[in-house]
């Protein structure tokens, strides 16, 4: 007995990274300004100084990383008539996890009447034997308008990394007007170096995004849209004010060089200073 306890004591549980963060846009006197604004843990929220006329938010995880355990929340809302731009300072990564321990990444936007969000993090970086499990959850008005992008990255192709074993889950559902527009789920498990390699999945590539599109204007955008994509990529207009895209790369780079001038135009401005390559 007393072998077990003294095991304890010297094997102590490791530190977990926390944090959450809550940002809202209003507008008022026909600008886009700061509502409210909460942070904590590891958790930040940079507000860079632009002459956009949207507000912009830049997320940060100050503990350089996700791994098993550690949980994030972020939480943003656009008033009525508000319009607001979220990224992140820089790629997030899923780092190797211990065993039965699964890192958690929660995102909740809202939108109100006439609100616009363009959801634009950076990279997702998967490293081996990681354990993540993402959540991407938006509940807007009829009239709101959202972009919304994922990336992810399969290791790191310069560094000769391989991903033999791998747990990632990936979910997004999108209310409008309180019917559900969109879904999509997405799950990778054990040797992704190996899957990926068919051409019913990746073909090879490394890199992919996926992106959606919720506005009246959507169907209007969907032909110059595929008109910057490469042949690996595909566009669609699943329902009326529902265009969904995925893009495939063999790096990050590459998969930048279309999805940038893809984001752009969908956007209708430039993206944010953080992507600039």
């Amino acid at each position: 007995m007393a072998r077990d306890i003294e095991s304890v004591i010297d094997t102590p549980a490791q530190p977990r990274a926390r944090g959450a963060g809550v940002i809202v846009a209003a507008r008022k006197r026909c600008a886009n300004r700061l509502a409210s604004l909460r942070q904590e843990g590891s958790a930040k929220i940079l507000l860079p100084r632009t002459h956009t006329p949207d507000l912009q938010a830049i997320f940060l995880n100050t503990a350089g990383g996700i791994t098993g355990g550690d949980r994030f929340h972020w939480q943003a809302g656009a008033e009525a008539g508000a319009s607001l731009t979220l990224s992140t300072q820089t790629a997030e990564r899923a780092y190797r996890a211990q065993p039965g321990l699964t890192g958690r990444l929660e995102t909740q936007l809202t939108l109100a009447q006439d609100a616009r969000i363009d959801w634009l993090p950076q990279e997702t970086i998967l490293f081996d034997g990681c354990n993540l499990t993402r959540r991407f959850t938006v509940d807007m008005a009829e009239s709101a308008r959202l972009l919304a992008v994922e990336t992810v990255i399969l290791g790191r192709a310069a560094m000769g990394e391989r991903l033999e074993q791998v747990q990632f889950s990936d979910q997004w559902r999108i209310h409008r007007g309180g019917s559900l527009v969109y879904a999509d789920a997405l799950r990778l498990e054990g040797n992704v170096a190996e899957t990926t390699t068919r051409a019913a999945l990746l073909n090879g590539d490394r890199a992919f995004a996926s992106l959606a599109l919720i506005c009246p204007q959507a169907e209007a955008l969907l032909a110059p849209l595929r008109a910057t994509l490469p042949q690996s990529a595909g566009a669609s207009l699943i329902r009326d004010g529902v265009l969904a895209a995925r893009l495939t790369a063999p790096d990050s780079h590459s998969l930048r060089q279309f999805l940038i001038p893809a984001l752009t135009l969908l956007r209708g401005a430039p993206l944010p200073k953080v992507w600039t390559l």
